[in-house]
């Protein structure tokens, strides 16, 4: 059972919590470790609950009495309390998870040790400890922790060893400053550490033993950003980091990019780039650093009461992240990358029917908020953000960002608090009428050009009409090349005569829109978009089209015309993460037959074309290994060999190429099975999971479906790596009896999955290459049963994504 907000509020008026001390014994199974919980609050007379969820439940003590443990239910255990003081001691085990949850337990393939790592967000915290699970009830925290010898513990608070009987070592942490229960992590293993100090800071980066190799590679500029940020967020916000240590630990199978815990914050290991890695793949990770930085403001000091304020923590951290990377790092073009990261993410979005708004989404519980961590959260907030910072300027807006911290030190507060430190910076003008256009009311507004009538047109949501004003830039090619200038959409129709030049509305993506390219341009820009060199207006021309195939403004034939002669291979981050999978699982599925074949060649010519060695050559390499259809070629590549001078045949490389073989069923289980037993690792499990599940076979089609229904239990990555490859457009035949099995199953979908993985599979098994009235009626069927809010928010999603990609064949 999700917490509800009316719980919420009511525990809050009754209880104030003075202190957690938490004891963890990791030493003694594999599966379960013990834990005892005791914590001390004042009351009202009340009756509330506290939150655990354990393997077994020994002992429950109120003030010394025993309670009956026998009424455990939904995860809580009842509390009938008198007004004053009390000790709650909570005695249980608990079971390590291997979802990315609670305490999540992973052991490496390439050397059978065992690593461990807290995540306690959303409805975990309780498989961990017993609390009162919500952000407004905070308090200090100490941690107590038995591990094996050759351990290492890390967490919220520096560890101190405390003693050991030889095989195992004791750590004590705290206390803490006052926390949510969300942010209560705990790090443990044999973990290789790298320690260091800053401005009177400790920092600390840890790994996997197997990656050490690659930490110490990496540390210099993880370090040299850690302390750019400090230096920049110190300046911006007056108010020094407050949590001691800050310990930055990159875990095995994290769902996320990051969690800010305070002092130790947890990092998915990928991000480590074991292979080869360009500036994108590294403006990326960066943006990550300090936007968990920036969380320890805004976030962590001040903590929302509500989850429906969630985007006080994640808009301003995307916002303040991005804006410290360009402004005191190397990465000063970190908005470029971020416009292929995360605005079409952001906009789709809020485009889909599950669109919510950035502030005051009534999320009625917890598990509900979860699925509003999205790019409406994260994208749109930070682009709202902008967008007031500019229009207060920088004094009245970092002057009622300090205002906001020094009311609320440590404490929780509600959007309508920062707004009031807002207005007061502001000179006491009214944010009002910004508030309702741009946080309250959801989706975003489309502009379009109208060459006949003279005008770029404004269209809000018609659910939620809006007075929005769009200030923005429009470029514009003539005989001098493409020119900028400024324009304000701030009605229905804005005067814009643009003749017959081709344009690019809001050119440097500085307002929230969809703004896709009318007829003339889309004809005009497979000729243009070889020649544009202004890496902004590439990204934003790659933005539009995606959002006007998206919109169905464009069709699959319009985009294929653009990809035949300037394919998408900006660089290796931004293509490969986020265009390239565009093109392979979206755009070629629908387009024209021969498409993929041009495709092909034109990635093949860019790959030819580029400097050895270069960034782009890597981007339209890899572009040319996942669009092959030569399987000797593939193979040659799968082993290393005849690569292009400058191409590193790394474990990437090889694994993408055996992916492509697996597709075009030119390869055998066999054959992946020896070699992933030739290079076993953390990633190449991943990859191997994947590419299994690509194959054109009904046994390569179980083995996936046995991860989503929980016959075969394997950690997070390699379960949703297994759903992507399942689903191939030129494997329905093959796939048809999955498609059906996927509604009929969902129950059991559901059952052997929780939290954020549940909607994760939900998502990624979803029929999406079966294009036709069945699974379409199937699902709208699947919703109108009662399901959980991360199911039935990726199901909406996935099912209106099967209709845009319908609507355009």
């Amino acid at each position: 059972m999700s917490l509800t907000r009316a719980e919420a509020e009511h525990r809050a008026s009754v209880l104030t919590v003075t202190s957690y001390d938490v004891e963890l014994d990791l030493s003694s199974s594999e599966e379960t470790f013990h834990s005892v919980t005791t914590i001390r609050f004042r009351s009202e007379r009340a009756d509330t609950f506290v939150d655990v969820k354990p393997r077994a439940l020994h002992a429950a003590r109120l003030d010394g009495h025993p309670l009956d443990v026998e009424q455990l239910a939904d995860g809580r255990i009842a509390l009938d309390l008198a007004a004053g003081e009390h000790e709650l001691v909570v005695d249980a085990t608990m079971a390590f998870r291997n979802d990315g949850e609670g305490l999540h337990r992973s052991v490496d393939p390439v050397d059978g040790k065992a690593y461990v790592y807290g995540m306690s967000f959303m409805d975990a915290a309780p498989s961990v400890f017993a609390c009162f699970d919500q952000p407004d009830l905070k308090a200090p925290y100490s941690v107590r922790v038995t591990a094996p010898s050759d351990w290492l513990v890390v967490g919220n608070a520096p560890a101190a060893e405390t003693g050991g009987d030889g095989t195992t070592k004791r750590w004590e942490l705290g206390p803490t400053q006052p926390l949510a229960t969300y942010f209560v992590t705990v790090v443990a293993g044999p973990y290789h550490l790298i320690r260091d100090e800053h401005d009177g800071i400790p920092l600390g980066l840890s790994s996997r033993q197997s990656l050490a190799a690659t930490l110490d590679r990496e540390a210099d500029e993880l370090l040299t950003l850690t302390r750019q940020s400090f230096d920049e967020l110190h300046r911006l916000f007056g108010i020094r980091y407050p949590f001691g240590d800050y310990h930055q630990a990159f875990v095995p199978e994290f769902n996320a990019g990051a969690m800010e815990n305070p002092g130790c914050i947890t990092l998915r290991d990928p991000l480590l780039f074991e292979g080869a890695s360009t500036r994108a793949d590294r403006s990326f990770r960066a943006n990550i650093i300090a936007h968990e930085m920036a969380h320890q403001w805004f976030g962590n000091i001040v903590t929302p009461k509500w989850w429906d304020d969630l985007w006080l923590n994640e808009s301003f951290a995307e916002y303040m992240g991005l804006r410290v990377i360009t402004d005191a790092t190397e990465y000063a073009d970190g908005p470029l990358h971020d416009s292929y990261a995360r605005r079409t993410w952001g906009i789709t979005a809020d485009q889909r029917p599950t669109t919510h708004p950035v502030a005051g989404n009534a999320a009625p519980d917890a598990l509900s908020a979860l699925q509003n961590f999205d790019g409406i959260s994260y994208a749109r907030g930070s682009n709202v953000l902008r967008q007031l910072a500019r229009r207060l300027g920088d004094d009245a807006f970092l002057g009622g960002v300090r205002d906001h911290f020094e009311l609320h030190r440590f404490g929780n507060a509600t959007m309508h608090d920062l707004f009031a430190s807002w207005e007061r910076a502001a000179g006491g003008a009214s944010l009002d009428g910004f508030i309702k256009d741009w946080l309250l009311t959801p989706g975003a507004d489309r502009l379009d050009l109208d060459r006949g009538a003279g005008v770029v047109r404004r269209t809000s949501p018609a659910a939620h009409p809006a007075d929005r004003r769009h200030d923005l830039v429009v470029a514009t090619h003539g005989a001098d090349g493409w020119t900028q200038r400024p324009l304000v959409v701030d009605g229905p129709a804005t005067p814009l005569e643009a003749g017959d030049a081709p344009v690019l509305l809001d050119a440097t993506e500085s307002t929230w829109a969809v703004s896709p390219p009318d007829a003339l341009t889309m004809a005009a820009l497979p000729t243009l978009a070889p020649a544009m060199t202004d890496p902004q207006l590439r990204a934003t021309m790659w933005n539009s089209v995606r959002l006007g195939l998206f919109e169905g403004a464009l069709t699959p034939a319009q985009v294929a015309d653009l990809l035949a002669t300037a394919p998408p291979v900006e660089d290796t981050s931004d293509g490969a993460r986020n265009l390239l999978p565009w093109v392979l699982e979206t755009v070629l599925p629908l387009a024209p037959a021969g498409t993929t074949e041009r495709f092909h060649a034109a990635v093949r010519r860019a790959a030819e074309a580029a400097d050895v060695g270069s960034e782009l050559q890597l981007s339209a390499f890899r572009a040319t290994v996942l669009s092959a259809a030569d399987a000797d070629e593939l193979e040659r590549w799968a082993a290393g060999e005849d690569l292009p001078e400058g191409i590193v045949a790394d474990n990437d490389l090889r694994w993408k190429a055996r992916r492509r073989l697996a597709e075009l069923g030119a390869t055998d289980r066999a054959a992946l099975d020896a070699a992933l037993e030739a290079e076993r690792s953390g990633t190449t499990t991943v990859h191997h999971a994947r590419a299994v599940s690509s194959l054109p076979t009904l046994e390569a089609k179980q083995f996936a479906w046995a991860r989503a229904i929980g016959e075969v239990s394997v950690p997070n990555y390699e379960v949703k790596a297994a759903g992507n490859g399942l689903w191939q457009a030129g494997q329905r035949e093959i796939t048809a009896p999955f498609a059906t099995a996927y509604f009929e199953q969902l129950d059991t979908i559901m059952g052997a999955h929780q939290g954020w993985v549940q909607g994760e599979v939900v998502e990624a098994y979803f029929p999406i290459t079966h294009l036709d009235d069945a699974t379409e009626a199937a699902a709208v069927a699947a919703l109108e049963r009662d399901l959980p809010g991360a199911v039935r928010r990726r199901l909406t999603d996935r099912l209106d994504e099967l209709r845009r990609r319908r609507a355009v064949l």
